[in-house]
């Protein structure tokens, strides 16, 4: 009797909101946290897109104000000196790791730069989380 069984790779992710402080011209920092569970020994990478704000790109993303056409620029970064920006290139920008089976807890730092000219209101995006695996 031959008996067989495969195991397949699966990944779940969430993410934490990432709430900076009031910004008053001084570069403001904040974090998130980006929890990820995958099958034991599977490999994955997770990136971050570019956001929702009108040209944004991954190394310039934009927040969007609450009143019409006011936009603050932002990073997020894989590191607590802000020097590895976060994108969605597989091997260039991407976090890569390995699946334990159990939930792995991944910081996100954001720092949104000094010296805009942000007017008052509230500023908001949204950014896509894509675990590739």
């Amino acid at each position: 009797m031959s008996v067989t069984a495969s195991v397949v790779a699966a990944c779940t992710v969430s993410a934490s909101a990432l709430a900076f402080a009031a910004y008053s011209g001084t570069a403001v920092d904040g974090t998130a946290d980006l929890t990820v569970n995958c099958t034991n020994d599977a490999p994955y990478t997770i990136g971050l897109g570019a956001g929702n704000g009108t040209d944004a790109t991954t190394t310039t993303r934009v927040l969007t104000g609450s009143l019409s056409g006011t936009t603050m620029n932002y990073g997020l970064y894989q590191d607590a000196a802000y020097a590895t920006v976060w994108g969605d290139t597989v091997g260039t920008d991407t976090l890569a790791g390995t699946g334990d089976g159990a939930d792995q807890t991944i910081p996100v730092y954001g720092r949104i730069v000094a010296g805009q000219n942000g007017s008052v209101g509230t500023y908001t995006d949204s950014v896509a989380v894509t675990v590739n695996y």
